[in-house]
């Protein structure tokens, strides 16, 4: 006797590989159906590489064949495994209802990083956005004085069953920070691991609802944290603040470098100048450029990121910041002005940045022989 070919692939509509939901005709698992007398041979390819479903499918062809075509068929089936490629699973992961992360950084301190961040969210707040701030500066946390919030301890409030850290708010903006869990005269003294562990936690043990912005104030320089950050949360884009100083600015430049680095590929949304000049006030028309003359402005140019605008050397930014109540709720001061020009400045960056830019991934951190190792997911 010789069996039909047609016989086999309407045989083979009655079963399905594993894990499909059409049966092998349909679903295309059939590459190859071929019959000798009383021999057939079956090519077949599923997705699944276990063996246990290699020899279910062996195991249904057969029986279909036997039953439906012909008891004594002589059945072979060879089976091959295409699985897909499995995707590397991405540590760090976006948080349900916040839009936009924003990373303020600065190659050095001392340049005013975290008072413009404070600057920028309640000037966002103020725009009507619903704003959060993270500070991820874990060795010297200054936003809760900044918020006058120093004495604020986050309360634990039960979401979905799951116990979670209810951010401080202040001015419209909600805040976590390291510093609202040690003592004002007491010192971190952590190792990187640590750090990270307690910057994950403030992250995804945090109660932050929906937010359009979360700010994230970033510690000096380029290392370990601003890491654990970007693994940690896909960034949207990153904003660096400097000083209009040659020092400054060499160290701006390490950190735009940093985030253009083709493993970690963060768009930068712009440079900030802060301390551009200053103006007394018993001489308003003039400007001293005590830290010298548009250095910021002119390295965005050199390395073809946006300018974001200037922050004036002005001591009641500085009073501002001291006692809790940031600048740029002064309305009509020229210190105001120039934060709402910034923050503008950057809402537009991060709206043409979304637009033109697929969505930033989290990056994977491997320590290899004492250095880093940055890789793309």
């Amino acid at each position: 006797m010789k069996i039909d070919k047609a016989e086999v692939l309407k045989a083979l509509e009655h079963i399905s590989a594993p894990g499909e939901g059409k049966n092998m005709i349909e679903s295309g698992a059939v590459t190859n159906v071929m019959t000798f007398g009383e021999e057939v041979v079956v090519d077949i390819t599923i997705n699944n590489p276990s063996l246990q479903a290699k020899k279910k499918t062996e195991v249904e062809i057969m029986k279909i064949i036997h039953d439906k075509v012909h008891q004594k068929a002589k059945v072979t089936v060879n089976v091959k495994v295409d699985a897909p490629a499995e995707k590397p699973k991405i540590k760090g992961k976006a948080i349900p209802g916040i839009k936009n992360v924003v990373a303020v950084a600065s190659g050095k301190g001392g340049v005013g990083k975290s008072t413009v961040t404070a600057n920028i969210a309640v000037t966002l707040s103020k725009m009507g956005f619903k704003v959060g701030l993270l500070d991820a500066d874990i060795y010297g946390p200054s936003i809760p004085i900044m918020f006058d919030v120093e004495g604020e301890k986050p309360l634990a409030i039960n979401v979905d069953g799951k116990s979670k850290m209810k951010p401080v708010e202040s001015y419209g903006v909600k805040i976590l920070s390291i510093g609202f869990f040690t003592q004002p005269d007491q010192a971190v003294i952590w190792r990187g691991p640590m750090a990270s562990k307690a910057l994950n936690q403030m992250i995804f043990d945090a109660a932050w609802g929906e937010l359009d912005f979360l700010l994230v104030d970033l510690p000096p320089g380029t290392g370990d944290i601003h890491l654990s950050i970007m693994q940690a949360l896909p960034i949207t884009g990153a904003v660096v603040v400097s000083t209009p100083q040659n020092i400054a600015l060499a160290d701006a430049k390490k950190g735009v470098a940093m985030f253009q680095q083709e493993s970690i590929s963060v768009p930068v949304l712009g440079i900030v100048e802060n301390m551009a000049y200053f103006t007394p006030a018993e001489l308003p028309d003039n400007k001293y450029y005590i830290f010298g003359e548009s250095g910021a402005r002119n390295l965005s140019e050199d390395l073809k990121v946006p300018f974001l605008g200037e922050v004036p050397l002005v001591q009641s930014i500085r009073e501002a910041g001291d006692v809790g109540r940031p600048a740029a709720l002064q309305s009509g001061t020229p210190q105001s002005e120039a934060f709402e020009k910034i923050t503008r400045d950057t809402v537009e960056q991060v709206v043409k940045r979304n637009e033109t830019l697929p969505p930033t991934e989290a990056i994977k951190i491997t320590t290899m022989a004492g250095c880093s190792a940055v890789n793309k997911k």
